[in-house]
Formats: structure tokens, C-alpha cells, sequence
């Protein structure tokens, strides 16, 4: 088995051991890609888009469906041994439309500030994180090979969606700059952990730091399309139509991944069967 050294993630050599009881096939999470980077902002903004679209429909609708999908995406999810493309990235995006919904209720239903919510979130994550490496002993993505670790993983995942939507409506709506600034704002930010991480910052920690800013970057672009030029200097192209672009997207690079892993995997057998004299 060979190291595997990503981009923003943990260097791991995976090793031998006595099986044990939960432990998976292998890591079920993918490859730390500049793909899993662009994917990762689309279902960001894709969760925003939706989310805004199906609350300005219906509140029950948005809440049915953001309850039924997260339930039916874990309920996928969990159900697999390995990581299956298509299974992950659909669990990332109902995701991202159940934690905005989560975050935006905060303020829009009990009328939390979004600079209280977003520091509450903000010490949710930091407990989570506590938690996770207290059992685990770490925080890298690759060491989710057991049921434990890919709950604490998911639950992380969950927090970060609703701590990037508190901080990215905190900076358009609270401390005025607007969805466009608030991108740029985000892209910056999100360019100091990879700079970091050339530098010699532990790559668990510039991953984790990475993955909470792509929620406020996505969610800043995806409203700056979106939303109306009187309402946070939007575009006006519409909730509806954005989400629906961002999910053409999403299934189009999804699928992509999904036949270049397949054809790698059969690459990989026909040389481990191949004869060797041949």
C-alpha cells in the first residue's frame, strides 16, 4: 500500500493491523484534489442557492426536504464500506442545504445575531474537533476507517456548513461589504492555509481551515449571483437558476471523478493480474 500526501490533507501510510470491530475498507473520503476543491465550493453554493429558493417557496417544504434528504444522504452514506463518489458528494450536498437552513434558522426564527451565531458555531466546531482527537488521537480525514470516525467526521462537516453561513451572512449583511467583497474577502482568506501549508503548517490543520472558508466563499458567490442588486448588490439571476447551474455542475464533475477512479481501478487490476514475464 502506498502513502498517500495530499494537497491541505494529513500524510498517512496506511499500515496492517488485527481487524477490528467497525473498522472499514479503506478511507471513505476522496482524494484531496484542486477537483475536490472546486466541488466542494459548488455544493457550498449550491446549499445556499437551495436553501434560500425553497424558504422563499416554503417554509415546511424547505424543512421536509432538508430533514428527508440529510436523513436519506447518512442513511447512504453509512451504508457503504468504501467511498463511492456519487454517495459522498450527494451526502456533502444535502449537507450543505440542511446546515444552512440550520444556521439561517438561528437568526431568522429566534433572531440571533449572526455574529452571536457565528461564534457559537465557531465553539461548537472547536468541542467537536476536542472530542474527535481526545478518541481518536487525530483529525486527519484519511484515518476515517471506522464507524466512530466517520461520525465525528460527518458531524464536523455539518458544523463547518453552519459556521461558514453565519460568517458569511455576517460579513455581507452585519458589517456591510456585500456578497462580492465578502467573496473576495473569502478567497483571500482561503489562499492563507494552502500558502500556510507550503510553508510547513501541519496539513490537518490548513485542510480544516480551508474546508470552513470554501461554506462562506461558495455562499457569498452563490448570492452575488442570485440575489437582487438592492439586496446585498446582487446580480438578480435568481436562487432557483443558480442552484440549478451549480447542481449541473456538481453531477457533471461528480461523474467524471466517478469514470477516471473506475478506469484507474481496472488500470490497477490488469497490471496486478498481468503475468510477470510478460
Amino acid at each position: 500500500m502506498r502513502p498517500s500526501s495530499d494537497p491541505l490533507g494529513a500524510s498517512v501510510t496506511p499500515t496492517l493491523a488485527t481487524p477490528m470491530r467497525g473498522m472499514l475498507a479503506r478511507a471513505k473520503v476522496p482524494e484531496i484534489t484542486a477537483v475536490f476543491w472546486v466541488i466542494k465550493v459548488l455544493t457550498t453554493g449550491m446549499g445556499e442557492a437551495t436553501s434560500d429558493y425553497l424558504a422563499k417557496t416554503s417554509y415546511v417544504l424547505a424543512g421536509a426536504i432538508g430533514v428527508i434528504g440529510f436523513a436519506v444522504a447518512m442513511w447512504l452514506q453509512f451504508r457503504t464500506r468504501e467511498y463511492v463518489a456519487p454517495i459522498y458528494w450527494f451526502a456533502v450536498m444535502m449537507v450543505a442545504v440542511f446546515g444552512t437552513m440550520g444556521a439561517d434558522g438561528l437568526h431568522v426564527a429566534l433572531h440571533v445575531p449572526y455574529a452571536a451565531s457565528t461564534a457559537f458555531y465557531a465553539v461548537v466546531l472547536a468541542v467537536v474537533f476536542y472530542l474527535w482527537y481526545r478518541s481518536e488521537g487525530t483529525l486527519s480525514i484519511h484515518s476515517i476507517v471506522s464507524r466512530r470516525r466517520e461520525m465525528y467526521y460527518w458531524l464536523t462537516v455539518f458544523v463547518t456548513f453552519a459556521l461558514g453561513t453565519a460568517a458569511g451572512d455576517l460579513t455581507a449583511a452585519t458589517m456591510r461589504l456585500g456578497f462580492f467583497a465578502s467573496a473576495v474577502l473569502f478567497a483571500v482568506l482561503i489562499a492563507m492555509p494552502a500558502i500556510g501549508w507550503r510553508l510547513g503548517l501541519n496539513p490537518v490543520v490548513a485542510f480544516w481551515i480551508a474546508y470552513v472558508l470554501t461554506r462562506p466563499l461558495g455562499a457569498s458567490i452563490a448570492d452575488w449571483l442570485g440575489k437582487p442588486h438592492s439586496f446585498g448588490g446582487g446580480l438578480g439571476y435568481g436562487d432557483g437558476v443558480v442552484a440549478g447551474i451549480a447542481t449541473i455542475a456538481i453531477v457533471a464533475l461528480v461523474g467524471a471523478v466517478t469514470v477516471a477512479g473506475s478506469r484507474a481501478m481496472a488500470n490497477d487490476t490488469t497490471v496486478e493480474l498481468a503475468p510477470i514475464d510478460a
